[in-house]
């Protein structure tokens, strides 16, 4: 991790990641770490879950970030989000995208996700899309 980020409960969807400093625009954050599994394994343990820190990296494999306490497992969706995911050779990386104040909720657009549309997003954003 390159800034503090600590886990407390969210108003968005049971626990979030919240900075514990000023974070500048456009700076990494952090690495999602988890376990390399197979997409097919990935979306199996989706089906069964409500909550799952699963990213899919590409068309083989996803990263299973369930059993560990990188705090970065718990950023929250956002339709507006501060921070963007970016997967690189099976990598998942967090960075802002605006400045970020202390004690500011992490959120990350997740874009597509195992709930095809079905989940009721919670953000309150004002341009919030009302499904994840």
């Amino acid at each position: 991790m390159r800034f503090q980020v600590a886990v407390a409960p969210s108003t968005i969807d049971g626990k979030g990641a919240f900075s514990q400093m000023h974070i500048p625009a456009k700076r990494k954050v952090g690495e999602l770490i988890g376990e390399i599994i197979s997409l097919r394994k990935g979306r199996k343990i989706a089906k069964t879950k409500k909550r799952i820190a699963l990213v899919e990296l590409d068309y083989k494999y996803a990263l299973l970030a369930a059993d560990n306490n990188n705090p970065l497992r718990y950023v929250n969706h956002s339709c507006s989000p501060n921070t963007y995911m970016r997967i690189f050779k099976h990598h998942v990386e967090f960075y802002t995208l605006r400045p970020i104040k202390k004690s500011e909720e992490l959120t990350a657009n997740y874009g597509e996700t195992h709930h095809e549309g079905k989940l009721k997003c919670r953000c309150n954003a004002p341009n919030c899309v009302g499904k994840i």
